[in-house]
C-alpha cells in the first residue's frame, strides 16, 4: 500500500512533497494500527482537515475490509485445497518482497548522511537480534535523532 499512497500523494497529486511524506510514514508507524489507514488519515487531514482525515480512513479500509470478507466466505471452504495452498504460500513470498521493496525506497529517501544510515542500522539490529520493542527502538532513534540533526 505505501508505494501506491506515495505515487498518489506525492507524484501524481502533489499533496505533500517527498521528504514530508516520509516523515507522515514515520507517525503513521508509531501509531498503533495498520500503516496504510494510518497514513491515509494522517495525509487526509493535512489536506482537508478532519473529513480529509475520515473519507480518507474510510477510503484505505473499506476496500480491503470488503474484499477480506468475501475472501473470508470461501476461504475456510477451500484452505486445504492444493491450488489454494500454493497460491497462498506465493503471496506470502510476494508480501515479504513488497516490504522489502516499500523499507527499500523510503531507506533511500532518508539516508540522506552516513548518520541516518547508522542510526537505521542500529535499529533494525536493536529490533532483530537483541529483541528490543520496535516502539523502544522508534523513541531511542528519536531521542537520538533529535540529538545528533538539532540545527
Amino acid at each position: 500500500m505505501l508505494p501506491i499512497i506515495e505515487r498518489e500523494v506525492v507524484q501524481k497529486w502533489k499533496w505533500v512533497g517527498s521528504e514530508e511524506f516520509v516523515d507522515l510514514i514515520a507517525i503513521a508507524q508509531s501509531t498503533p494500527g495498520v500503516i496504510a489507514i494510518n497514513s491515509a488519515t494522517i495525509i487526509g487531514y493535512k489536506v482537508a482537515g478532519t473529513g480529509g482525515a475520515l473519507f480518507a480512513a474510510i477510503g484505505a479500509a473499506l476496500p480491503s475490509f470488503l474484499i477480506i470478507l468475501l475472501i473470508a466466505n470461501f476461504f475456510l471452504q477451500f484452505r486445504e485445497y492444493s491450488p489454494v495452498e500454493a497460491f497462498m504460500r506465493g503471496a506470502r513470498a510476494a508480501v515479504v518482497g513488497l516490504l522489502f521493496y516499500a523499507s527499500f525506497a523510503m531507506g533511500k529517501k532518508v539516508t540522506e548522511s552516513w548518520k541516518t544510515v547508522v542510526l537505521g542500522i542500529t535499529g533494525f539490529m536493536a529490533v532483530f537480534f537483541l529483541g528490543i520493542h520496535p516502539i523502544a527502538a522508534l523513541i531511542g532513534a528519536g531521542i537520538i535523532g533529535a540529538i545528533f540533526f538539532k540545527e
